[in-house]
């Protein structure tokens, strides 16, 4: 199993944090996030991480460069943001005809991975990718999902009010191949994932729940949250 980084966002929301450093070096007691999403695919075992960088990139290639313990990660410059769809297109070439991971790294979420890609392996006939959900004690700033008995997605709720539920998207998926066909015969160098792919496989993803730790840390007051959290985790760790 490979996985794509998603790594190369502004992080407006968290100005002035992100003044001179991009979000996902943000550090989280003393570690940047960028770190434990590293270390927490390695122990899954993860055979290559590809960081896509865009915002002070040349920040993100010295820390990989510097962190020899990391020696399956590799950066991919960016640009122009081609939005996350665009950006599994441009790097699909590196997964050959294989499943991979494709993870929003502005976020923190903590749980075993490998655990995530079983679930994978093992998810419902007819489904084409599995998306890590969490519970949310904000819905309506999340996207939320309707699920069948077994887990798989018949509805989504992109940042409503009122959701049905607090069932959320982590933005954290493992994708077959067939995902990736799908966003080339849009024939466009930029897709947005949640509003132009989630919606065409309804019925065909299947989840997989994150009941360990997951925290979008896009403002200031959330990565302060993260930081005290982080110091419970260090079993998965």
């Amino acid at each position: 199993m490979k996985a794509l980084l998603l790594a190369a966002g502004l992080g407006t929301r968290l100005y002035p944090v992100t003044k001179d450093m991009p979000k996902c070096l943000v550090p989280i007691d003393g570690k940047p996030l960028l770190w434990y999403w590293l270390t927490l695919l390695k122990k899954a075992g993860v055979d290559e991480i590809i960081i896509n960088t865009h915002h002070f990139a040349g920040q993100v290639e010295d820390f990989i460069k510097n962190q020899k313990v990391f020696d399956n990660a590799v950066c991919v410059y960016e640009k122009e943001l081609l939005l996350t769809g665009g950006t599994i297109l441009k790097n699909s070439p590196r997964f050959g005809n294989e499943p991979f991971i494709a993870a929003h790294a502005d976020n923190l979420s903590v749980c075993s991975y490998a655990d995530f890609i079983q679930a994978h392996r093992n998810r419902p006939t007819g489904t084409d990718m599995t998306m890590m959900t969490f519970i949310t004690e904000t819905p309506e700033s999340c996207g939320i999902v309707e699920c069948d008995s077994e887990g798989r997605v018949l509805k989504f709720h992109e940042k409503v009010q009122n959701p049905p539920s607090s069932h959320a998207n982590g933005a954290v998926y493992i994708l077959e191949p067939i995902v990736v066909d799908y966003i080339a015969s849009l024939g466009r160098e930029k897709v947005d994932f949640s509003t132009e792919v989630i919606p065409a496989f309804m019925g065909r993803i299947a989840t997989f729940n994150n009941n360990v730790y997951h925290r979008d840390i896009g403002t200031p007051e959330s990565l302060e949250i993260a930081r005290k959290d982080i110091k419970q985790l260090g079993e998965y760790l």
